[in-house]
Parts: C-alpha cells; sequence; structure tokens
C-alpha cells in the first residue's frame, strides 16, 4: 500500500487533485502518463485510476451527500477528492491543502 506521508506524494496527489477539479481535465497527465477521467455511474462524481510510485490509485471525487466531514467541506464549496489505494482509503486533499484522513506517518 502507498504511504502518503513525504512531500513527493503531497505533489503528485495534489498534481491529480488540481487537473480534475480545478482544470476540469479529461485526461490526467502524471508524468509521462496520461489517465482517463471517468464519472461514477450514480452520482457523476469524477475519478481517475492511476499509478504513482508502483502503486494504483483512485482518486475520487468527494460525494457532497454523504455524512462524513469531507463531504461537510464538499458542501461548503471545497473542492475535495479522496485517494484510495487496495481498497482503503489513504488521503485527502481539499483545495491543494494535504488532509491525512486514517493514515499515520
Amino acid at each position: 500500500m502507498i504511504s502518503v506521508c513525504s512531500n513527493e506524494d503531497f505533489i503528485a496527489l495534489s498534481h491529480v487533485w488540481r487537473q480534475i477539479l480545478v482544470e476540469n481535465a479529461k485526461v490526467v497527465e502524471l508524468g509521462k502518463e496520461r489517465y482517463p477521467v471517468r464519472r461514477t455511474p450514480k452520482r457523476a462524481l469524477r475519478q481517475v485510476d492511476f499509478v504513482f510510485d508502483g502503486n494504483e490509485i483512485r482518486g475520487l471525487e468527494q460525494n457532497p451527500e454523504t455524512k462524513s466531514r469531507w463531504a461537510q467541506m464538499a458542501r461548503a464549496g471545497k473542492k475535495v477528492m479522496q485517494f484510495l489505494s487496495e481498497g482503503r482509503y489513504v488521503a485527502n486533499v481539499a483545495d491543494a491543502s494535504w488532509l491525512l484522513g486514517t493514515v499515520r506517518c
């Protein structure tokens, strides 16, 4: 599983966040690789599957309709993206700030 505690990790994840939620990119460019941005079937939330440092990661736009603190931020107008690896949440980026959820550095 990815360890998302370094500055390099933050730069990569915030780069993905910016391309999708700020620039509304249809394709995320990370290094030399390109990854298509898709929409979830039910809520049409943006998501992207990509590889970073040998780890498969999914970036998922926060659903504002849930009861989490991340959803509360999204309802307040912040752009929030959650990142998952191996089916577990590993980090969140909200308005380009590094927000760790369940990860302990």
